[in-house]
C-alpha cells in the first residue's frame, strides 16, 4: 500500500488492519515506508526506484508469497505504476494454443491455468488499485481543482510547483525535461527498459477510485483517465446503493454516441490525450466517489482514504463515508485472493 506527497505508510494504518481482520493467515499486506515526508518531493521515477527496491526486499524476506496486489492514493498511484514498470518481467508463452502458463499441480500433472503475460516481483499480479491519483497529471485545466480553473493561476503553478515539491512538482505538470519527453508521458507505453503498460497489463484487475467532487487536490478527469465529455453528469449522479459514497449515472450513454462524443466533444490537451489513449490501451474499471452529504467533503481527497480510527469513527458518526469506499475496495479484492490452500500467500 503506497501513500501520497508528504504522506507516510500511516496513512494506510487503518486500511493494512482491514485487510489483515478480514482475510487473517491468507494475506501479507505491507504500508510502504520508503517514501515518505519531504523524500515524496523527489520525483516520481526517483520514489518508484526505491519502491521496487522495497517490494523486492519484502519477496526474498517472504518465500510463501505468490501474488501481488497494490493499492496506492494520490501521487502514490504514480509511484506505483513507475515501479511496477521496474518489477516486471515477461514470462515466455507456453506451447499450448491457448498462450496459457502451464504449472504442476501437486501429482505432478500439467494443468493449464489463466493466461499468464509476465510477473510482477516474480510475483502473480493480481489488482492494481488507484485511488484519487493524477494519472494524467496536474498540468491541464481544473486537473487542480483549488485553481478553480483560472488560466492565469494554473500557468504559475506550472511555473512555480518545483518551488514548493520539487522534482515532483515538475512531474506533476510536465515540466521535466531529463529527456524527451516528459516522464508522465513516457509511463504510458513500454520503453526499452521500462516496460510500463505491459506490467499494468499483467494485472487481472486495474481500477481507478476517484471523487467525483469536493477533491481540490485531484481533479476527476485525471484521477479516473477519462475525458471531459465522458465524464457522467453531475446532476445524473446516483447512490450506488449498496456503498453509500459509489455513485454511478442514472442512465448510460448509448455506446456509439458515448464513442462519438469522446472524440469529437472534447477539445483536449494533446498531451493529456497522448496518456489517455495510452493508459487506456489496458482496460480499467472507474469507480466515482461523492462525499457531498459528507461534513468532511471539503477534504474528499483524504477522506476517500482514512487513515487513523478517530478518522473512520468521525467518517461513520457522521455520513459513514470512508467506510463504504474501504469496504468496497476490500469486497474486490476478497474475490481476487481464492486462496484457500494454507500458507499460499499474497501480498
Amino acid at each position: 500500500m503506497v501513500n501520497g506527497i508528504n504522506g507516510s505508510a500511516a496513512d494506510w494504518r487503518y486500511g493494512a488492519e482491514q485487510f489483515v481482520r478480514r482475510l487473517p493467515d491468507k494475506v501479507l499486506v505491507h504500508c510502504s515506508e520508503s517514501n515518505h515526508s519531504k523524500l515524496t518531493f523527489d520525483g516520481v521515477d526517483t520514489m518508484g526506484e526505491r519502491l521496487a527496491d522495497e517490494v523486492w526486499s519484502i519477496v526474498r524476506n517472504n518465500s510463501k508469497v505468490k501474488k501481488i496486489s497494490i493499492v496506492a492514493h494520490s501521487l502514490g498511484g504514480l509511484i506505483a505504476r513507475f515501479a511496477i514498470g521496474k518489477l516486471y518481467a515477461s514470462v515466455p508463452k507456453s506451447d499450448h494454443p491457448t498462450g496459457g502458463c502451464l504449472d504442476k499441480d501437486n501429482t505432478n500433472n500439467f494443468i493449464l491455468e489463466q493466461p499468464c503475460l509476465g510477473t510482477i516481483a516474480g510475483l502473480e499480479p493480481m489488482n492494481f488499485i488507484t485511488v484519487a491519483t493524477p494519472h494524467l497529471g496536474s498540468k491541464g485545466n481544473k486537473q487542480l481543482p483549488f485553481l478553480c480553473g483560472l488560466p492565469f493561476l494554473e500557468r504559475r503553478a506550472r511555473q512555480t510547483a518545483h518551488l514548493i515539491v520539487g522534482r515532483s512538482g515538475k512531474h506533476l505538470f510536465l515540466t521535466d525535461k531529463d529527456k524527451d519527453k516528459p516522464l508522465l508521458l513516457r509511463m504510458v507505453n513500454d520503453t526499452d527498459d521500462l516496460k510500463f503498460i505491459s506490467a499494468l497489463r499483467a494485472f487481472k484487475r486495474r481500477v481507478a477510485y476517484a471523487n467525483a467532487n469536493y477533491d481540490h487536490m485531484v481533479g476527476w478527469r485525471t484521477s479516473s483517465i477519462r475525458r471531459q465529455s465522458e465524464l457522467p453528469k453531475s446532476n445524473r449522479l446516483v447512490p450506488h446503493g449498496k456503498y453509500q459514497h459509489i455513485v454511478v449515472e442514472r442512465e448510460s450513454f448509448d455506446n456509439a454516441q458515448y464513442k462519438v462524443l469522446s472524440l469529437v466533444g472534447d477539445q483536449q490537451d494533446e498531451l493529456e490525450e497522448e496518456m489517455i489513449r495510452g493508459l487506456t490501451q489496458v482496460p480499467w474499471e472507474r469507480v466515482d466517489v461523492s462525499f457531498s452529504k459528507s461534513r468532511q467533503r471539503f477534504i474528499a481527497h483524504n477522506t476517500i482514504q482514512a487513515s487513523s480510527d478517530a478518522e473512520l469513527h468521525n467518517s461513520i458518526v457522521l455520513s459513514g463515508s470512508v467506510y463504504n469506499v474501504v469496504y468496497c475496495i476490500l469486497f474486490g479484492l476478497f474475490f481476487l485472493f481464492p486462496s484457500h490452500i494454507p500458507g499460499n500467500g499474497n501480498l
